[in-house]
């Protein structure tokens, strides 16, 4: 659900695949908009099954990848969307915690990495539905995350090329640049500024929100680089063609969405949280 890396840097990429990239968007992105806006368990089940794909990835690169452990990670994570996706939070955190436990144990000496991405993939899974079960405003809560961090990615990007200049963190990312994480926070920005002219939200609140969103989604995306890094891969997987994986895509929505929903629960409780982030 997120378009080209944030921040990129100096190094073009082959004509193709930018073209590539662009062709995957045009699809992945109205999929995923179709889907927030059925919302119910349309959405529910696109998310369980993309949070599965991201904690199969993460063992992939941390070297962990067994089928015991995957097939146990996929059995709590689906579990738990049933669970959150009609109602059962409680019994869905739960099952987390002992599926988690599990999982843990299954690992043996990849333990740390095993509960940090089940935890990382469950993280997922729980903000991305309930932001959206919200029924006021959860569907524009949901599009205000996905927008903010399309909107920084693009932005990042197209600004990082033009620009290029400094590295933002070169032993994580070198490609990534000062000039493009400037350029995608402003990009977010405007996403702000737009949800506010059409009555959607006050700016200011927005701006402040779109902001914060901006800045941990680049965070997101480059505490996925640092662990791919530290593992010595350069892709999560080959799953969307010239993107790489899921985790690759979606580094920057988990951080985002998980920050959205930690915003709106602080305000407006757990089954609000898509108001708690719109509505001030």
């Amino acid at each position: 659900m997120s378009e080209p890396d944030a921040a990129s840097a100096d190094t073009k990429p082959a004509p193709s695949n930018f073209v590539m990239r662009v062709l995957a968007a045009l699809v992945l992105a109205p999929l995923a908009i179709a889907l927030a806006y059925a919302g119910g368990w349309l959405w529910a089940l696109l998310v369980t099954l993309v949070s599965i794909g991201l904690f199969a990835e993460w063992l992939m690169v941390v070297g962990a990848g067994s089928t015991a452990l995957t097939g146990a990670g996929t059995l709590v994570i689906a579990a738990m969307g049933l669970c959150v996706t009609f109602g059962a939070l409680k019994t869905a955190v739960i099952t987390g915690l002992i599926g988690g436990a599990i999982v843990t144990l299954i690992a043996r000496g990849k333990f740390v990495w095993a509960a940090t991405g089940f935890a990382y993939a469950s993280a997922a899974l729980l903000a991305s539905i309930l932001v959206r079960k919200d029924l006021v405003n959860g569907f524009s809560a949901l599009m205000f995350v996905l927008l903010v961090v399309w909107a920084t990615d693009i932005g990042g990007y197209f600004a990082g090329r033009s620009i290029g200049g400094p590295k933002l963190w070169p032993r994580v990312s070198p490609k990534k640049t000062w000039s493009g994480a400037l350029g995608g926070f402003v990009a977010s920005l405007a996403v702000a500024g737009g949800f506010a002219a059409c009555g959607i939200g006050k700016a200011i609140p927005l701006l402040l929100v779109s902001a914060i969103l901006s800045v941990v989604s680049q965070a997101g995306d480059l505490f996925e680089s640092a662990v791919k890094r530290r593992f010595g891969v350069k892709d999560s997987s080959h799953l969307i063609p010239g993107h790489g994986g899921l985790m690759d895509r979606l580094d920057g929505f988990v951080a985002a969405i998980l920050m959205a929903w930690i915003i709106g629960f602080l305000r407006l409780g757990v089954h609000s949280a898509g108001s708690g982030l719109m509505v001030w």
